[in-house]
């Protein structure tokens, strides 16, 4: 079926179902639990349509007439959510089965995933579930020459443990969908890891399943990532920053109209893209919960190795030290870096200054320039390639290929790195014909290979702007 059926008849099922960006679409009953209704208004066109955003997230929803911030712009009734309740609710097989295992509430709606998607066009969900992607670029899905490749050890651990978790989430899952009688296509690790990375992606916060709901149309929304800066000070507390948090989401489940509630985070113009703000993430975490990054991001952070004793000077949490997107350190890395600096007979006297942000004395201030810059230098020139080879790689591999000789004559001998893509690849086999097309694999592998290239650039850039940061500070205090 091709895709634009498959979505035209998606939007007919939400609209069934009451889905609505008007205040004035109300469905009675049988309307809401009936999708073969077509005679109702769309879905979206109040407010909303599907539009394409080649360089801003692909699809997503476009504002059909300006709107208000603050206003409600999109609703989703809690009969259209699939969560676990829903899925059990009309399987009793898999309600007896899940009752049977000791399992975490993200294995449970996992492996609801992947029965509901089993069923193929018997399932009611069916509509819904062809608008899923077919693979995701979170970090589980890396292997490890994709992991390897982002060279930074922060990221690498993260990427191990995304996997280890993923991996330890499926072999304790094995047990109870051998019950269910799953076809092995369906049991195996990358179907998994497939909706696995469909709960870590695409799941919205409800407050009575930890694992979140699948949210139709609301999911169309692309993430905009909120701007609103945490202002460190002694006096920030943990339910200071969890209420911020709260207020940095655009989207709730709302108790007292039974639905999913999204507003408008800002005006927008006839015609903007609608963006939706789910919560604060550097670019790691992006790319690990979501499977891609942003090319700005003001909430993006670089951490460099820091001394040990340094740590017990901090008054804050230890991850508040880092340098922001824009290369400044921290509030928190420039008050601890000034009482480290400090001769230790003379830091109590000083450190109501350093807890405050103010300058300790201008030569202090230098001696800590000149340190986080040769700390951010050591870091860049210890890590194997240079922001410079990067920008090449992804430069060249942004290109698009037609074949395995086309591939090859751009890799083979533009780095170390470049080589053993195509050798782990094994587009270096005497077997593999340069004619050949490139492989669905291979694709899918230089993909998330120019991620994580473009996730370790913008960390380098990060760490060499700290740099030139450092430099001002130091030439205008000298």
């Amino acid at each position: 079926m091709e895709e634009t059926q498959k979505l035209h008849n998606f939007l007919n099922w939400a609209t069934a179902l009451g889905i609505s960006d008007s205040h004035f679409i109300h469905l009675n009953e049988h309307e809401q639990q009936n999708p073969n209704n077509h005679h109702t208004p769309s879905c979206l066109g109040q407010s909303l349509s599907i539009s394409y955003f080649p360089n801003a997230g692909g699809r997503g929803l476009c504002a059909v007439r300006d709107l208000q911030r603050g206003q409600l712009i999109l609703r989703v009734p809690k009969a259209a959510l699939m969560t676990s309740q829903n899925l059990m609710l009309n399987d009793h097989k898999l309600a007896v089965s899940v009752s049977k295992f000791d399992m975490s509430s993200t294995q449970i709606l996992t492996i609801m995933l992947l029965n509901e998607v089993s069923k193929g066009k018997r399932s009611w969900w069916y509509p819904y579930l062809t608008q899923f992607p077919s693979n995701y670029d979170i970090l589980a899905s890396f292997d490890q020459f994709e992991i390897q490749a982002l060279q930074v050890d922060d990221a690498i651990w993260a990427a191990e443990r995304a996997l280890e978790k993923t991996k330890t989430e499926w072999e304790s899952a094995t047990a109870i969908m051998e019950q269910l009688m799953f076809k092995p296509h369906y049991m195996s690790f990358k179907a998994w890891v497939w909706a696995s990375a469909s709960l870590s992606s695409r799941t919205m916060h409800i407050p009575w399943d930890s694992a979140g709901c699948f949210c139709p149309v609301g999911d169309f929304f692309n993430y905009a990532a909120p701007e609103d800066e945490q202002i460190l000070s002694e006096d920030v507390t943990a339910a200071d920053m969890a209420a911020t948090s709260l207020r940095l989401t655009d989207g709730v489940f709302e108790e007292e109209t039974d639905a999913y509630c999204f507003y408008a985070r800002k005006s927008y113009k006839k015609g903007d893209q609608v963006l939706l703000s789910y919560g604060t993430y550097t670019n790691l975490e992006l790319l690990e919960h979501y499977g891609f990054i942003l090319d700005t991001n003001p909430n993006d952070k670089a951490y460099v190795p820091l001394p040990s004793d340094l740590y017990s000077l901090c008054s804050w949490p230890l991850d508040s030290l880092y340098i922001h997107q824009n290369g400044n350190p921290s509030f928190a890395l420039l008050s601890v870096t000034r009482l480290w600096a400090t001769p230790t007979h003379l830091q109590k006297s000083v450190r109501h200054l350093a807890y405050s942000g103010s300058i300790i004395s201008n030569e202090n201030e230098i001696i800590v320039m000149e340190w986080l810059s040769d700390k951010c230098s050591l870091v860049l020139k210890n890590l194997p390639t240079s922001i410079e080879e990067d920008e090449l790689l992804l430069s060249v591999t942004d290109k698009d290929f037609g074949s395995v000789m086309e591939v090859k004559n751009e890799l083979l001998g533009l780095t170390d790195e470049s080589r053993t893509f195509l050798k782990v690849n094994g587009l270096l086999k005497d077997e593999i014909s340069d004619g050949m097309a490139l492989p669905r694999k291979t694709i899918r592998s230089m993909d998330k290979w120019k991620l994580a290239i473009w996730w370790r650039l913008k960390y380098k850039m990060m760490l060499r702007d700290c740099v030139s940061y450092c430099t001002r500070v130091i030439n205008d205090l000298s």
